[in-house]
Formats: structure tokens, C-alpha cells, sequence
């Protein structure tokens, strides 16, 4: 579904964000499924049989059942299910699909999703099939990369990714600063040498690049939108020598401060 475009998701009016009732059960049906059901659990305890293999569920239990399937469920009474299901086709030819069944750690932005997607149809909303198409791509974007992650590479960098993504934003907000890549690192608990490895991995360029074309970009909107001049921007922004400054913008965005001004 990757290839695919947002137009061709068909969508079916199955869908809804439940709270199972103490006595639900799914019940194995004799013909298998006839189209695709995005199925979420967002609480609760209980067992979902998908072609005869049985798959424990609790919270950020995700399954992507496809036409063919066979499955049924049953739940703990103490503990009802409460779960999202959308059932939709694809009228493209499909070829990298999401796998059957994972477990979402990370659950915020794909709940807000699945919230997003169900609200559109609780009142007749302008536009409403369009942005579910939108959505039900975006889900399977977010199913894809988790299935291209191993368990361990999740686990292990969750929280690296954190701090990576944290100073990077850092970075950005404080364009004016001169960083120095020790500090960084420092406030990331990383040793400089490894904060600069996996800043690149993470991010796509180096700290110093990064920190560059940051300044750089927060240059050019001061010049265009705040009624500075050169000499007042390149101050702003800790740039020392205001011919280094031109020469480094000039570099980066093919004109001199006073052409973009």
C-alpha cells in the first residue's frame, strides 16, 4: 500500500471506536473476510484467533486483517475490549502491505489517527471522505515503518530519538546562539562523538550544518518579514563578521543578504 494513492483507498461504513460489551465474542464466520479491517485495541484483555493462530491482545494490540482472512475474538469480561475497527478496500493493485499483527508502543500519534478518522463520520463533515483518505494512507505509512523496525531497534531507540529530536528543536529555537557540539551533547547525556553520529543518523546532516542552516534560514525571515537590515540580522544571530555572514548565505541560498532584503 505504500505506491498507492490516497484516492484509492475505498472506504466501507464499518467503522467505530468501541467499548465491548461483557458478553462479546467474534464469532468465526464459514466465508473469510471480503475486504480490509484496520483493527485497534486501545484497553482491555483478550484473545484474537487469526487463521487458526491465536494472538494474546491488550493495549496497542494492531491488526491488519485482509481479504481471505479467517479470524474470531473473544475478550475477558473483567477487562472489555475497547477497540477501533475500520474496514476499507483498495482499488489500485497493492504491493508492500503492512503485516498482520504488531504491538504499538509508541501510540499517541496513531490513536490520534484512528480518533480523527471516526470523528469525520459522527456528523456530516465538508470534505470528509477525502481527508479519511488521507488518513487511512497515513495509517498505513505508520504500520509500514514499525514493521520495518526490529522490536530491539524500538525499544532500544526510543529514547535516544527523544533527546536527538529535543535538541534539534532546541537548536531551531535558539538560532542566535553559538552551540557548541560539547554542550549539546552534554544536554543530551551523549558523548560528543556519539551526539554527532546519531544526530546525522537521525536528523539527515551534521550538527554544524544543521545549526548553519538554521541560522541561516532564521536570516532570511528577519531580512523579508521583519525590517532588518544586514548588519542588525547578522548581529541578531551571533555571526561576528558580517562579510563571513554574507559569504555563508550566499552559500546556502544562492543570493547575498541585501538580494533577499
Amino acid at each position: 500500500m505504500l505506491h498507492c494513492s490516497p484516492t484509492s483507498f475505498i472506504l466501507k461504513p464499518a467503522l467505530a471506536k468501541i467499548v465491548c460489551e461483557p458478553g462479546w465474542k467474534w464469532q468465526k464466520r464459514e466465508k473469510p473476510l471480503a475486504n480490509y479491517d484496520l483493527f485497534y485495541v486501545w484497553s482491555g484483555s483478550g484473545e484474537v484467533i487469526l487463521n487458526g493462530t491465536p494472538y494474546p491482545v491488550s493495549k496497542g494490540s494492531c491488526f491488519l486483517f485482509k481479504p481471505g482472512d479467517h479470524t474470531s475474538a473473544t475478550h475477558n469480561p473483567q477487562k472489555p475490549l475497547v477497540l477501533t475497527y475500520i474496514h476499507f478496500d483498495v482499488s489500485e493493485q497493492v504491493d508492500i502491505v503492512p503485516q498482520s499483527y504488531r504491538i504499538l508502543n509508541e501510540t499517541v500519534d496513531f490513536e490520534h489517527l484512528l480518533s480523527r478518522y471516526v470523528r469525520l463520520f459522527l456528523v456530516k463533515t465538508f470534505a470528509a471522505e477525502e481527508e479519511a483518505q488521507l488518513i487511512l494512507k497515513q495509517l498505513m505509512i505508520y504500520l509500514l515503518r514499525e514493521d520495518m523496525e526490529s522490536p530491539i531497534e524500538r525499544k532500544g531507540s526510543n529514547q535516544l530519538t527523544e533527546a536527538i529530536h529535543e535538541i534539534a528543536n532546541y537548536i531551531r529555537q535558539n538560532p542566535g546562539i553559538v552551540h557548541r557540539v560539547e554542550d549539546l551533547a552534554l544536554r543530551a547525556q551523549l558523548s560528543p562523538r556519539y551526539f554527532s553520529i546519531k544526530f546525522k543518523e537521525m536528523i539527515g546532516t551534521s550538527v554544524q550544518t544543521y545549526m548553519i542552516r538554521t541560522r541561516i534560514e532564521r536570516a532570511q525571515h528577519l531580512l523579508m518579514h521583519a525590517g532588518m537590515n544586514v548588519t542588525e540580522v547578522a548581529d541578531a544571530l551571533g555571526y561576528r563578521d558580517i562579510f563571513f555572514f554574507s559569504r555563508q548565505f550566499k552559500q546556502y541560498t544562492g543570493k547575498s543578504p541585501s538580494e533577499i532584503r
